[in-house]
């Protein structure tokens, strides 16, 4: 029997709680759970070409990629992270905006205001690589959120904004990767890369990502709470 999206995740939610490979903050359910290796994760990604060539790197704010974020300053790249819940759009980060040794400190949520800055979209700098937090994921792409379909809009509004397709890599716990037939709309975004505590796997993707925002699927309240899906629509359809 096939399984909702919502029924996956809640399997990875309580597989992580069980088998005690979460990490705080707890409980795991109903967000990107943070995970034991996650540093390690972060590692496999940083040694890659796609990575290491990359001066833009647009990672997520939650807690399981802090590493990878905290790695990105470290290595003197530009950092674009978007705020929780797109309700500010988007803060950069640049390395000189960063004293040595606040690397870690700058990117954590609770900072990262007072090191970055937020950016009109007409500002974002050209992104070379992309990484999204994870729910659940499956080894062609496929790919579950906590549900909300942040990075799905995220990534459409890059699209729209003109930058090109980018590699997208999510870091999880190998207990994040699941065989379950995961469902798929046309918005959701598949990844190329995943990296987990112990290997990094390429997934040959199958699926088109999104080119854009699909906007027949954004309602009038998610225009308010989301001011940038606002803000892109006025420059580019207004």
């Amino acid at each position: 029997m096939v399984k909702t999206k919502d029924e996956i995740r809640h399997k990875v939610w309580n597989t992580l709680t069980e088998e005690k490979n979460g990490r705080f903050p707890f409980p795991l359910t109903n967000r990107i759970p943070n995970f034991k290796g996650a540093e390690k994760a972060a590692k496999l990604v940083t040694a890659m070409d796609v990575y290491k060539n990359a001066k833009v790197v647009k990672v997520n704010p939650d807690s399981p990629q802090l590493p990878l974020r905290h790695q990105v300053i470290l290595d003197g790249k530009t950092l674009l992270v978007p705020t929780p819940r797109l309700k500010a759009g988007f803060i950069m980060v640049k390395p000189e905006w960063v004293p040595p040794g606040e690397e870690r400190k700058a990117v954590s949520l609770t900072n990262i205001k007072s090191y970055g800055k937020l950016i009109a979209l007409t500002d974002i700098p050209p992104i070379d690589l992309i990484v999204v937090g994870s729910v659940a994921i499956h080894k062609d792409g496929r790919r579950l959120g906590k549900g909300e379909g942040y990075a799905d809009r995220e990534y459409g509004i890059l699209r729209e904004m003109g930058n090109p397709p980018v590699p997208i890599i999510t870091t999880i716990h190998s207990s994040q990767l699941v065989d379950d037939d995961i469902p798929r709309d046309p918005f959701d975004l598949t990844v190329d890369w995943i990296a987990t505590e112990q290997e990094l796997i390429e997934t040959n993707s199958p699926y088109e990502k999104p080119n854009g925002i699909m906007w027949e699927h954004v309602t009038d309240e998610e225009r308010i709470e989301m001011p940038v899906l606002q803000e892109l629509w006025n420059l580019k359809y207004k």
